[in-house]
């Protein structure tokens, strides 16, 4: 009786996230790509006729794979959230506020944003998240996140156990 279910689980492997979203930018940007490399090519032409076409093409795959490896990854796996390259734990999350409108994350990021708070933003995602944190150890209030879906990053996070 070889079946898969009876074997005991690996302890070591990966635990698949709760919540996960690349921010890449939006359609506007990729068309922007494609006409930096249209714009390499009318540059060049006249001067390299034969090296212009490879450098356009050059050009917006750079400029497509620096816009994919900039953009910074949300994420909540194993009792913990990222953004970009911070990380903090949800045992020490409080308040989970969802961030609905672009006019509410203008609020959260102009009249109402403290100096002190952490900020993985990115202007293509209109809506976001605010999560308080309770650390004393921590001098940062809050994190304020850029996501396109905050209302799955909410629950995710409420269930991971911030604000417990």
């Amino acid at each position: 009786m070889n079946d898969e279910h009876d074997r005991p689980r690996d302890a070591a492997a990966p635990v698949p996230p709760a919540f996960r979203e690349r921010l890449l930018p939006g359609p506007g940007a990729w068309v922007l790509a494609i006409g930096f490399g249209v714009l390499v090519v009318i540059l060049l032409l006249p001067l390299a006729p034969l090296v212009a076409p490879g450098a356009g093409v050059l050009a917006a795959a750079v400029t497509v794979a620096v816009l994919m490896a900039s953009a910074p990854l949300v994420e909540v796996r194993s009792g913990e959230l990222r953004a970009g390259a911070a990380r903090v734990p949800v045992a020490v999350l409080g308040q989970v506020t969802p961030i609905f409108s672009a006019e509410e994350m203008r609020l959260a990021l102009g009249p109402d944003l403290d100096a002190r708070a952490y900020v993985c933003l990115r202007t293509w995602a209109r809506t976001g998240l605010r999560v308080d944190l309770r650390d004393p150890l921590d001098p940062t209030p809050y994190w304020l996140v850029s996501t396109r879906r905050p209302d799955e990053l909410a629950d995710a996070l409420v269930e991971a156990g911030a604000g417990r």
